[in-house]
């Protein structure tokens, strides 16, 4: 099935600092020279790597590959990653790592907490610049594209929407929608709450948080690729926020959504990877395990090119690192 990608997808990972934090790019150009063959890469290709190149984070291709690819690399600004820099976890992250080591590569934020995290979640700093929007009597839609940025706190207004009983007989889509269904008096008064219920301790919060804005942004993109409508689009991005909060809490997916009223859509998405969201799901969890094969079939149902899978990538990833900055606060739609 791989044969059948003649525009290589680009596929990368997010690598950590020392401390945990996500810090650079790390691209997998052995897809890049095995499907595109050693000539140089496709124009469209080179200007998405370009893109990235341009963003806030440092773009690494391990140490090893020559030739014509790495020709272009080098000179879209990307650069060689020896391999002593670079450490690998898979599971709790330790101090004792390599003195010469920079980067964390591997999985070790998908592993469980090492405490139990419970309910104190939110981001204390995130809160109190939601509690100054809501004060200043912001537009909703403002309101939203911070709220956007963190999981756990979205997942907590939805929870507290239905938990009032003010969602019964409907079903909350988007967090526009609890917003409106809240109310801003009590909007800033849970909000004051959230400012003292910060989580501290889990280190694999930066990573996870890179992780699914990544997979909020790119479902959403795809979504609308795909020629989804805006309502559509929207629980796309609920979809990728939401996947990975079973990892962030400890809990089986399933218990962690049980309080919430969510659309069947999101749902099914979320539980059973199945429908038009699960299917965006499966595309942005098959580029993350490098998984040609699964990727060219997934892109192939949906009718989008690789040319434009790749494109939302760059757009993905250049929207999470503004996230992971603190640097964004705008309407990404």
């Amino acid at each position: 099935m791989t044969a059948l990608i003649s525009i290589p997808p680009v596929f990368l990972h997010p690598l950590a600092d020392r401390n945990g934090h996500p810090g650079a790019l790390l691209l997998d150009a052995g897809v890049l020279e095995r499907l595109g063959g050693p000539a140089a890469l496709p124009q469209t290709v080179a200007g998405v790597l370009g893109e990235l190149a341009g963003g806030l984070m440092g773009c690494y291709y391990r140490a090893g590959l020559d030739g014509a690819i790495a020709a272009q690399l080098d000179q879209a600004g990307w650069k060689r990653l020896p391999a002593d820099k670079l450490h690998r976890a898979d599971g709790e992250l330790c101090n004792a790592m390599p003195s010469s080591a920079t980067w964390v590569e591997g999985e070790w934020f998908l592993a469980p907490p090492s405490k139990p995290v419970g309910s104190q979640v939110a981001s204390r700093a995130l809160a109190l610049h939601l509690v100054q929007l809501v004060s200043a009597d912001a537009d909703t839609h403002e309101i939203e594209a911070v709220l956007r940025q963190d999981p756990t706190l979205s997942y907590h207004l939805l929870r507290l929407v239905n938990s009032l009983g003010m969602g019964a007989g409907r079903r909350v889509t988007s967090f526009s929608q609890a917003i409106l269904i809240l109310g801003r008096s009590q909007l800033r008064r849970w909000l004051n709450l959230m400012l003292f219920s910060s989580r501290e301790g889990d280190r694999r919060s930066p990573m996870l948080l890179a992780r699914v804005a990544v997979r909020a942004r790119a479902m959403e993109l795809l979504a609308r690729d795909a020629g989804l409508g805006k309502s559509r689009q929207e629980q796309a991005f609920m979809v990728g926020m939401f996947s990975l909060l079973g990892v962030l809490f400890g809990m089986p997916l399933p218990e962690v959504l049980q309080p919430l009223t969510m659309s069947e859509a999101v749902q099914q998405a979320l539980l059973a990877h199945e429908g038009e969201l699960g299917d965006l799901l499966g595309v942005v969890e098959a580029a993350e395990r490098d998984d040609e094969a699964a990727l060219a079939s997934r892109l192939q149902a949906l009718q989008i090119d690789t040319d434009g899978f790749n494109q939302v990538v760059a757009d993905a990833y250049l929207w999470m690192q503004t996230v992971a900055s603190g640097k964004t606060g705008q309407s990404h739609a």
